[in-house]
């Protein structure tokens, strides 16, 4: 029986090509790190990619057993599972998965989105402070705007003379 089977996105296909579709963008993004896909498709397999690597940070072997059913790939699973296993994910509590716009795409005008799995630690994401600037004296100050002023009225009577 179908109960409850409407969650998530159709994509446009029916249930089966939509679930292949999704495993096959799935296996591709944890593979290469980065992939080139439609933004409707890289917003359905985003929260599932997420979910893949909380598992790979559990590391045991149920978690495995998930991942893989969801992936569809034991090798792809194994790379997650050591990547987490060296703590690239530890301070990341969440959000594994960046999409970056495009633009429309040619034919279509269909919006393309690169889809990512973000791989710095959250502190070092953290902004950069500002580095203040230093008043100058009032007295420096003045004197640069005078040298501009000259070297301005110096260029002038250069121009026009050539």
């Amino acid at each position: 029986m179908r109960h409850n089977k409407k969650r998530g996105m159709k994509l446009g296909t029916d249930a089966s090509h939509t679930k292949a579709m999704k495993r096959s963008l799935i296996a591709s993004l944890l593979a290469n790190d980065r992939i080139k896909t439609l933004e409707a498709r890289a917003k359905a397999i985003r929260p599932e990619v997420d979910k893949v690597i909380t598992w790979a940070k559990k590391g045991d072997v149920h978690a495995r057993r998930l991942a893989i059913a969801k992936v569809g790939d034991k090798e792809v699973v194994r790379q997650v599972f050591e990547k987490a296993a060296q703590g690239l994910w530890a301070d990341r509590q969440g959000g594994y998965t960046r999409i970056m716009k495009l633009g429309p795409r040619k034919g279509d005008a269909a919006e393309v989105v690169i889809i990512e799995v973000v791989t710095e630690s959250v502190a070092s994401a953290a902004p950069a402070t500002k580095v203040e600037k230093v008043a100058k004296p009032a007295k420096a100050q003045e004197a640069e705007k005078a040298q501009d002023t000259k070297e301005s009225a110096d260029s002038k009577d250069e121009n026009a003379q050539a």
